[in-house]
């Protein structure tokens, strides 16, 4: 998959890598990711532009820590074969505020919410999600947790016990 990624209202940093690295290991986990026909857009931007996106997109008037937004149906993404023309994945977009704060509250490194954040967006774009069953959620989460650890970060779930 191509990542097509927009640094805008973060701090210096390579964003770009990261991202690179949190696909691949959502890619390692979730097989539909790594179909080499699909691209998505990635953009690092500030909590203004993500609470904009909510409140027009979403009806939700509060910026959120990462939104995506699909634009393929899971049974479309089961049936694309590897050969054959670019298919467009969806878009994310990470608000830096919330997730510096999230980062913060949490103790851990921005990086590693970032990576957690865009790998869970990325889930959501290939048709995974986590509010209609807890079965659905811990489906997610597992996968979550999957891809991270080829990252070498710690399960962002494990303290909830």
């Amino acid at each position: 998959m191509e990542l097509n990624i927009d640094i805008d209202g973060w701090p210096e940093g390579d964003w770009d890598t990261l991202a690179e690295r949190a696909c691949a290991a959502a890619a390692g986990v979730e097989p539909v990711l790594a179909n080499e026909r699909l691209s998505a857009s990635l953009l690092f931007t500030s909590d203004e532009e993500v609470h904009a996106l909510n409140r027009e997109w979403r009806s939700k008037d509060r910026p959120t820590n990462v939104l995506s937004f699909p634009m393929l149906e899971r049974d479309r993404l089961l049936e694309l074969a590897a050969a054959g023309p670019p298919e467009m994945l969806g878009d994310l977009a990470l608000a830096f505020g919330t997730c510096d704060r999230e980062a913060t509250e949490k103790r851990i490194a921005l990086e590693h919410h970032a990576a957690h954040l865009i790998v869970h967006g990325l889930l959501h774009l290939a048709g995974h999600d986590h509010v209609d069953s807890d079965v659905q959620a811990e489906a997610m989460e597992a996968l979550e947790i999957a891809a991270l650890a080829k990252l070498g970060i710690a399960d962002p779930y494990g303290d909830r016990n």
